[in-house]
């Protein structure tokens, strides 16, 4: 199957029912402890620095591991699976002195996973399943000062952001990924930053693939980091046209719905929602069953508001196999018609007319 006609099946399927969105990918890799040598491997045995937490290094050196995740997660149901690319661009990856294998680790991150969604996609034919090339939010914040003391400096530019992002996205496209899926964004400058980016990346390459983009509330005040409630971040990023709109990590599926809810009921577009597990507990884990977080999700696809729902920190294959056991009775959210409006945004939504 060509990824024309991957993408083509994934329109027409998500017309028909939600589509299920894999889980953690770090919960995985965690519940699999391992040591400094493990992320090492053979080729990075003499590195530098030490390397433990560099969960995108594994694609590199543990590609076998990352396999098996994937694997986990589509024979849970998943349509669609996220590449291991969260900080797979130069500004994070200079934590390791590793800008220079940003491009390598994303174009193999895209390959495993591809492999992967081919081989299920063989076995299940009716089920055709999806590589998201991800694009984490990095670890810097282009509209908020990291120093108390001087609020107008910035660690990192615009267009720094830009550059990293272009070489990522194009990695991600050679790879093989089906969509692009700009995920976490706690900042919405760090978030147009990347929507430019993949713009150029799409007109480098000649290849333009549907973008999916999931921002993060941050607590129960109900913004983003930078400070925009749910609607205001849609407004500030509709311009790209995404193929879908949401949310993720940060809360827990109770936390999260009545956010949700304020996307779908302004957003002419799918909608996409991958909540943690619950809160973290005072050991920073996640105790939320599959069976509880199922049954708060649930009632949101009774309501009509999910287009494409998922797991994120503390979901594992057997929360995604629960997930999509009991959505799976109910309907896609229809996608509203809305009349034309100035709608802009700040941190707060201005709708005139």
């Amino acid at each position: 199957m060509t990824r024309d006609q991957r993408i083509a099946a994934l329109k027409a399927t998500a017309a028909k029912r939600i589509l299920i969105i894999d889980g953690g990918m770090g919960t995985e890799i965690q519940r699999r402890k391992l040591e400094e040598a493990d992320y090492r491997g053979a080729r990075f045995k003499d590195w530098q620095r030490d390397v433990k937490g560099n969960n995108d290094l594994l694609s590199l050196s543990q590609p076998g591991l990352l396999r098996e995740i994937h694997d986990s997660y589509l024979a849970a149901g998943a349509d669609i699976i996220e590449t291991n690319t969260f900080n797979a661009q130069t500004i994070s990856m200079a934590d390791y002195g590793m800008e220079a294998l940003a491009a390598e680790i994303s174009f193999e991150a895209a390959q495993i996973a591809r492999a992967s969604a081919d081989a299920w996609t063989a076995k299940t034919p009716d089920q055709p399943r999806i590589v998201a090339g991800a694009l984490g939010p990095t670890n810097r914040t282009a509209s908020i000062s990291p120093d108390v003391n001087n609020p107008g400096f910035r660690n990192v530019s615009f267009d720094a952001l830009r550059v990293a992002y272009v070489e990522q996205t194009r990695a991600l496209i050679e790879g093989g990924a089906d969509v692009i899926l700009i995920e976490t964004v706690f900042d919405t400058l760090n978030a147009k930053a990347a929507g430019v980016a993949v713009l150029e990346a799409f007109d480098e390459t000649g290849i333009e693939l549907p973008l999916l983009i999931s921002g993060t509330i941050t607590d129960r005040s109900g913004r983003t980091l930078s400070g925009q409630t749910p609607e205001a971040f849609w407004y500030s990023m509709r311009h790209l046209k995404p193929f879908a709109i949401g949310l993720n990590c940060a809360l827990g599926a109770e936390a999260m719905r009545p956010y949700i809810a304020e996307i779908a009921a302004v957003a002419d577009t799918y909608v996409l929602a991958y909540p943690n597990a619950g809160l973290p507990n005072a050991m920073g884990e996640y105790d939320e069953t599959p069976h509880d977080m199922s049954c708060q999700i649930e009632p949101w696809a009774e309501q009509g508001i999910l287009n494409i729902v998922g797991g994120c920190c503390g979901s594992t294959p057997e929360h995604i196999a629960e997930i999509r056991a009991h959505v799976s009775k109910h309907p896609p959210r229809k996608v509203p018609e809305l009349p034309v409006r100035m709608r802009l945004s700040g941190l707060e939504p201005f709708v005139h007319g």
